[in-house]
């Protein structure tokens, strides 16, 4: 495309001035096509200007099979070098994006169609052990039509190699990050390409295991409309997000920062105990515990920087029935409006890369007090079109295993987790029931009591039955002023006690769902209060509240490396119930 005058988009064949083109980095302005570019191009399309610097190439074997179609193997390579000045499929470089290190592993698709052979294979590898002796993010940028059938058997060792170098990374807690362009199929598709921890591709990439002319003619059935397509994929929860080329940069440097080892502790070792918290979090008192053991020289608690309630007596008596309608308030700051006031550099992530992206969970990577963390959470949307969209913040088991999987990513980057719980309950339609709700959240439930790093939960408005605890198993467990947490709502506890839906207020009184009721019997550690009237009066000052309320549990929580975190966590939970001593 370089040094063209004119250049003819082959979607929709309006003429484009060759320099224009280059601009546009290779996308269409008219139809937004975007064309296929050289690992060269991409390179300079995504590093720093001088950045670069090739990985060394370690030696391989040109033609291990002696193989010959119609020409031989060794002419075809050949012809492959000299066509597009690459001496394989694929270009490994060391290098930063807007100043932050990372490892790249880039394919050319133009190098027999970015066939995954010995020499591609042994060139990632060796790339993915760069990033891992560094410790620093890995990018891989895939196109290609699948393994190299010239290399047959050993070919297909490579999809086994480069995976299991994938698994080291996350063994190391590096982050990985995937960019899937057009075409990414086959044995490529099957292992490398699709294992990283942030997957996204350009619009209109189409990925996949097999062709889908393949699959047409072997199910003789017509194919969906856009198969295969990214923006397909992503409604499937299969990747994070469809990103324009204009945008990847940007966000890649994002990921890299918010990823870099350098910007928490590393994964699974924690701070020594007793050596300080995770720099960017204070804790809120002399004593390392914000939550009442503190005391100044009366014995009474100290004051905490972020307002936080710790004693039930502090909380206005109220009806359960006030409270909760004051929970169910339709302005209520939902788990992205909180995203965008309290964390920098947020990304959204999507998709359980099991078949779904229930929209009624919510989650990324963002810096909270400068610190990176995760952040997951129910999203119920505000108006009938965004809640009938958002499934009135009812998760399906796509929402709660999307949870799971943004958890277990935090556990491998050693990032605390904060989860936002505003959920009526998980939703109990048959869907939901055939594709295993109750496993779901058990699962979920079962991986929160164990994850090795910091986790607190916040009840900022419905806390319901299960679909809410599957959020909330946490080191610090608060809860906004006006929230409610229970085992059941009031109408349907209502329906089956007394019979009748207009039971509800007396149930609500009943169920102690409101903050002073759990603080007073430790289900919540704190509450958060809200201003005004309540966090629908001023979501920003809420947000306000909340993000110091988190940072500062964080804080007291960074002291304790893994095991202790994991211990105090299950020891909290099982009290509950058991008689005093």
């Amino acid at each position: 495309m370089r040094g063209v005058e004119w250049v003819r988009c082959s979607r929709c064949a309006e003429m484009v001035y060759g320099k224009r083109f280059a601009r546009e980095l290779g996308v269409c302005p008219g139809c937004g096509l975007h064309t296929r570019v050289g690992a060269g191009q991409r390179i300079e399309q995504l590093f720093d200007e001088g950045s670069t610097e090739p990985i060394e190439t370690p030696p391989t074997v040109d033609d291990p099979l002696g193989f010959a179609d119609d020409r031989p193997y060794v002419d075809r390579l050949r012809e492959a070098r000299l066509k597009t000045g690459l001496d394989e499929a694929v270009v490994c470089v060391r290098g930063t994006i807007e100043g932050h290190p990372a490892v790249a592993v880039v394919m050319d698709f133009r190098f027999m169609g970015g066939s995954l052979g010995t020499g591609v294979g042994e060139r990632i590898v060796a790339a993915a052990e760069v990033a891992l002796a560094e410790r620093v993010p890995f990018l891989l940028v895939t196109a290609s039509g699948g393994a190299r059938m010239q290399e047959g058997a050993l070919s297909l060792m490579q999809m086994a190699k480069t995976s299991q170098a994938m698994a080291e990374l996350d063994e190391a807690g590096i982050l990985t990050v995937g960019v899937v362009t057009d075409p990414t199929y086959g044995g490529v598709a099957a292992s490398f390409a699709t294992l990283p921890d942030v997957l996204l591709a350009e619009p209109g990439a189409h990925i996949g295991f097999a062709g889908p002319r393949v699959i047409k003619q072997t199910i003789g059935q017509d194919l969906p409309e856009g198969f295969q397509t990214a923006e397909f994929l992503r409604d499937k929860g299969l990747i994070d997000g469809v990103q324009p080329r204009s945008a990847l940069r940007s966000t890649l440097a994002r990921l890299c920062a918010l990823g870099s080892p350098e910007s928490g502790p590393a994964p699974g070792s924690g701070p020594a105990p007793g050596s300080g918290p995770v720099p960017g979090f204070e804790l809120g008192s002399e004593t390392g515990s914000v939550f009442g053991t503190g005391t100044g020289s009366a014995g009474t608690p100290e004051p905490r920087a972020s307002g936080l309630i710790l004693r039930p007596e502090e909380l206005p008596v109220r009806n359960g029935w006030t409270a909760i309608q004051l929970a169910r308030h339709l302005g209520r700051p939902t788990t992205l409006d909180y995203a965008g006031y309290m964390l920098e550099e947020f990304v959204e992530l999507h998709g359980d890369r099991l078949g779904g992206d229930c929209p009624a969970i919510v989650g990324g990577i963002g810096r909270l007090d400068g610190v990176p963390i995760v952040l997951v959470g129910h999203q119920k949307g505000r108006d009938t079109r965004e809640r009938v969209e958002r499934n009135f913040g009812m998760p399906t088991p796509a929402g709660y295993r999307k949870a799971a999987r943004l958890m277990r990513l935090a556990a491998k980057l050693g990032r605390p987790v904060l989860t936002l719980i505003d959920t009526p309950g998980a939703y109990p339609g048959i869907e939901a029931e055939e594709n295993g709700q109750a496993w779901a959240i058990a699962e979920n439930l079962r991986l929160m009591s164990s994850l090795p790093v910091p986790v607190v939960a916040v009840v900022t408005g419905e806390g319901g039955s299960g679909g809410a605890l599957a959020l909330g198993v946490a080191d610090r467990v608060l809860t906004l002023s006006n929230a409610v947490y229970s085992v059941i709502s009031p109408e349907g506890c209502a329906s089956i006690l007394w019979k009748s839906g207009a039971e509800a207020p007396r149930a609500a009184d009943a169920l102690g769902l409101d903050a002073r009721e759990l603080l007073g019997h430790g289900v919540v550690d704190g509450v958060i209060p809200e201003p005004g009237e309540g966090a629908h009066t001023d979501p920003a000052r809420s947000a306000q509240l909340l993000g110091a309320a988190v940072a500062e549990a964080f804080g007291e929580l960074a002291v304790h490396d893994p095991k202790k975190l994991v211990a105090e966590r299950r020891r909290r939970f099982r009290r509950f119930g058991s008689a005093p001593r």
